[in-house]
Protein backbone atom coordinates (compact mmCIF):
# COMPACT_ATOMS: atom_id res chain seq x y z
CA UNK A 1 0.00 0.00 0.00
CA UNK A 2 2.80 2.74 1.09
CA UNK A 3 5.52 1.59 -1.20
CA UNK A 4 5.00 4.00 -4.02
CA UNK A 5 4.70 7.04 -1.50
CA UNK A 6 7.73 5.51 0.31
CA UNK A 7 10.33 8.72 -0.63
CA UNK A 8 7.32 10.86 0.64
CA UNK A 9 6.76 8.96 4.04
CA UNK A 10 10.45 9.09 4.62
CA UNK A 11 10.80 12.56 3.88
CA UNK A 12 7.80 13.59 6.48
CA UNK A 13 9.57 11.48 8.53
CA UNK A 14 12.27 13.57 8.69
CA UNK A 15 10.66 16.73 8.68
CA UNK A 16 8.82 15.92 11.79
CA UNK A 17 11.51 13.93 13.58
CA UNK A 18 14.54 16.17 13.04
CA UNK A 19 12.32 19.69 13.19
CA UNK A 20 11.17 18.59 16.59
CA UNK A 21 14.65 18.66 17.94
CA UNK A 22 15.12 22.50 15.69
CA UNK A 23 12.37 23.62 17.71
CA UNK A 24 13.55 22.21 21.25
CA UNK A 25 16.82 23.60 20.20
CA UNK A 26 15.63 27.22 19.79
CA UNK A 27 13.27 27.29 22.60
CA UNK A 28 15.91 25.86 24.95
CA UNK A 29 18.11 29.51 23.82
CA UNK A 30 15.34 30.99 25.23
CA UNK A 31 15.22 28.73 28.66
CA UNK A 32 19.21 29.17 28.81
CA UNK A 33 19.32 30.37 32.38
CA UNK A 34 16.37 27.76 33.74
CA UNK A 35 18.27 25.30 32.14
CA UNK A 36 21.79 25.72 33.24
CA UNK A 37 20.43 26.16 36.73
CA UNK A 38 19.34 22.76 36.83
CA UNK A 39 21.92 21.39 35.17
CA UNK A 40 23.99 22.99 37.68
CA UNK A 41 21.80 21.43 40.74
CA UNK A 42 22.44 17.85 39.21
CA UNK A 43 26.09 18.69 38.79
CA UNK A 44 27.05 19.07 35.57
CA UNK A 45 30.38 20.71 35.49
CA UNK A 46 30.33 23.54 32.97
CA UNK A 47 26.35 23.50 32.52
CA UNK A 48 26.36 26.94 30.18
CA UNK A 49 28.97 25.31 27.61
CA UNK A 50 27.53 21.56 27.95
CA UNK A 51 23.89 23.78 27.08
CA UNK A 52 25.38 25.77 24.93
CA UNK A 53 26.77 22.48 23.07
CA UNK A 54 23.96 20.76 23.44
CA UNK A 55 21.62 23.44 21.90
CA UNK A 56 23.75 23.33 18.79
CA UNK A 57 24.05 19.51 18.12
CA UNK A 58 19.98 19.52 18.49
CA UNK A 59 20.00 22.26 16.09
CA UNK A 60 22.32 21.38 13.20
CA UNK A 61 21.74 17.49 14.25
CA UNK A 62 18.26 18.11 13.90
CA UNK A 63 18.56 19.98 10.46
CA UNK A 64 20.66 17.59 8.75
CA UNK A 65 17.93 15.13 9.55
CA UNK A 66 15.07 17.18 8.13
CA UNK A 67 16.61 17.82 4.62
CA UNK A 68 18.31 14.15 4.67
CA UNK A 69 22.21 14.97 5.08
CA UNK A 70 23.92 12.31 6.47
CA UNK A 71 20.99 11.43 8.14
CA UNK A 72 22.24 8.28 10.23
CA UNK A 73 24.68 10.49 11.74
CA UNK A 74 22.65 12.99 12.56
CA UNK A 75 20.33 10.35 14.06
CA UNK A 76 23.30 8.67 16.46
CA UNK A 77 24.26 12.56 17.23
CA UNK A 78 20.65 12.84 18.94
CA UNK A 79 20.48 9.54 20.43
CA UNK A 80 23.40 10.42 22.68
CA UNK A 81 21.96 13.72 23.38
CA UNK A 82 18.72 11.61 24.30
CA UNK A 83 20.90 9.53 26.66
CA UNK A 84 22.83 12.60 27.77
CA UNK A 85 19.26 14.44 28.17
CA UNK A 86 17.32 11.72 30.15
CA UNK A 87 20.05 11.05 32.75
CA UNK A 88 20.02 14.93 33.02
CA UNK A 89 16.28 15.97 33.26
CA UNK A 90 14.33 13.04 33.93
CA UNK A 91 15.56 11.58 37.17
CA UNK A 92 12.33 9.87 38.06
CA UNK A 93 14.36 8.10 40.90
CA UNK A 94 14.51 10.85 42.37
CA UNK A 95 11.17 11.98 42.87
CA UNK A 96 7.51 10.78 43.84
CA UNK A 97 4.02 10.86 43.33
CA UNK A 98 2.81 12.79 39.69
CA UNK A 99 6.34 14.35 39.11
CA UNK A 100 7.77 11.16 39.18
CA UNK A 101 5.40 9.86 36.98
CA UNK A 102 6.16 12.44 34.34
CA UNK A 103 9.93 11.80 34.80
CA UNK A 104 9.27 8.41 33.79
CA UNK A 105 7.19 9.63 30.35
CA UNK A 106 9.92 11.84 29.48
CA UNK A 107 12.46 8.18 29.70
CA UNK A 108 9.47 6.51 27.68
CA UNK A 109 9.40 9.13 25.15
CA UNK A 110 13.05 9.07 24.75
CA UNK A 111 13.37 5.28 24.10
CA UNK A 112 10.79 5.76 21.52
CA UNK A 113 12.40 8.52 20.02
CA UNK A 114 15.77 6.58 20.18
CA UNK A 115 13.95 3.75 18.37
CA UNK A 116 13.01 6.14 15.56
CA UNK A 117 16.29 7.23 15.15
CA UNK A 118 17.85 3.66 14.81
CA UNK A 119 15.34 2.67 12.17
CA UNK A 120 16.76 5.75 10.39
CA UNK A 121 20.04 4.48 10.67
CA UNK A 122 19.12 1.08 9.78
CA UNK A 123 17.25 2.56 6.38
CA UNK A 124 20.22 5.16 5.88
CA UNK A 125 17.71 8.11 6.73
Amino acid sequence: MFETDISVLTAVGRLLLGGAFVFAGLRNIANTQLLSGMMTARGVPQAKLVLRAGIVLQVVAGLMLVVGFHAAYAAAALIVFLIAGTLMFNNFWDHQGPDRASRINGVVSNVALAGSFLMVIATGG
